[in-house]
């Protein structure tokens, strides 16, 4: 049974259980940062955040959408409106966490300490959705596909970073890994008998590197070579590389997509090789819910935190942008750091586990709760959250 809601007095204590629960969080933090682990193998992660969780009596639902390292954990009423608070946990090969995803994830566990202080009294449910790889940019995806996120009727997260933005920019992206088969041959004693497909692949890039002069400054394109041969005296057979093409706009990223695609057709044909293609994953620019920022950055000012629309470069990518396409979300930024440091680097890994890191994801925790309580207990605030989603889908 629901207890009628004093507003005020709630706020107070979702506060109040966030900060009672301040060094135990940034404990759990430091310990993900201490453990980083790739996409769809974290599983020290997952298992230390859904502990967490259900030793304070939330729900816990584990391997979702048959993910091994995905979760939902939920508190609050069964019925009535429901908020996903989505956590990543994924760590980057060799920099470890140099994208903060042990902050993001704790985050939102620290969200749902404060939403669970509340429980009794709150007319809806609030979840943490724990989505893994998003470095790979898939995780999200198979949710949303499996339908878990329709489930929900707004989803929040943060990101640490340089600044603090309630609706930042977040470009699409389509991923895709091309293969190219040529002939082996001895390299030495007859390489006129071979086809290199590394040549092909060295060809993928120049013409990459000529395409780039011409596209538009707000889209981007960068690539490795996954597989460049075996041996230096064998003329590689094959030869593969995946390239991340990306643009804010849908309809320009199919047409850099389509010319990407021809310069490695122009390559194989250059080289006498065969080449294949296929799409990893193709996300959405992130579609910022205009009432939820809002609300979000209403909480910031009572926080006392500082903020403003987008942040100062806005060229990544991140698979809420899917999810933003499916229900209303937020993806605000939290600062950490300060120029010139920059996501991916040893810098920012080091800034993920600083004390400026742990205060920006408790501040973090506690503007996503206060909007989901808001949310949650205010129906005109979701019901204006909706109308704009609606309204921006048509």
């Amino acid at each position: 049974m629901t207890i009628p809601l004093d507003l005020a007095a709630a706020e107070a204590a979702v506060l109040a259980a966030i900060d009672d629960a301040r060094d135990a969080l940034v404990a759990l933090s430091l310990d993900i940062h201490a453990h980083p682990e790739l996409g769809l193998e974290e599983r020290y992660a997952s298992a230390a955040l859904t502990g967490f969780l259900a030793a304070r009596g939330l729900e816990v639902e584990r391997g979702t959408a048959g993910l091994e390292t995905a979760f939902i954990a939920r508190g609050g009423e069964m019925t009535g409106p429901r908020i996903a608070l989505v956590a990543e946990y994924d760590a980057l090969p060799e920099l470890g966490h140099a994208c903060g995803h042990n902050l993001i994830g704790v985050a939102a566990v620290a969200a749902a300490v404060g939403l669970n202080a509340v429980s009794d009294c709150l007319p809806g449910q609030f979840a943490v959705v724990g989505a893994p790889a998003e470095e790979l940019g898939i995780g999200k995806i198979v949710l949303r596909d499996a339908g878990v996120f329709q489930t929900f009727d707004a989803a929040m997260m943060f990101h640490a970073g340089m600044d603090t933005a309630v609706a930042p920019t977040f470009i699409g992206i389509q991923r895709v890994e091309y293969d190219f088969h040529g002939a082996a041959s001895h390299a030495a004693s007859a390489p006129e008998h071979g086809a290199s497909a590394l040549n092909a692949v060295r060809l993928l890039f120049g013409y990459l590197d000529a395409l780039r002069q011409h596209v538009r400054s707000d889209s981007r394109m960068s690539g490795f070579v996954i597989n460049g041969g075996e041996a230096s005296n064998i003329v590689p057979a094959f030869s593969s590389a995946r390239l991340d093409v990306r643009s804010p706009d849908p309809a320009y990223l199919d047409v850099l997509v389509r010319r990407v695609h021809a310069c490695a057709e122009a390559a194989a044909l250059a080289t006498g090789t065969r080449m294949e293609s296929r799409v990893v994953v193709r996300i959405e620019p992130l579609l910022t819910n205009a009432p939820m920022a809002s609300l979000f950055a209403d909480q910031l000012v009572r926080l006392g935190v500082p903020w403003q629309r987008v942040q100062a470069d806005g060229a990544a990518s991140t698979d809420m942008g899917s999810i933003s396409a499916v229900l209303p979300a937020i993806h605000p930024i939290v600062q950490i750091a300060d120029a010139p440091t920059a996501w991916h680097t040893p810098a920012f890994r080091e800034a993920a586990a600083s004390p400026r890191g742990m205060e920006g994801m408790l501040i973090a925790a506690k503007a996503m709760a206060l909007t989901a309580l808001h949310l949650l207990a205010d129906p005109a605030r979701l019901r204006a959250a909706k109308d704009a989603f609606a309204a921006r889908a048509r």
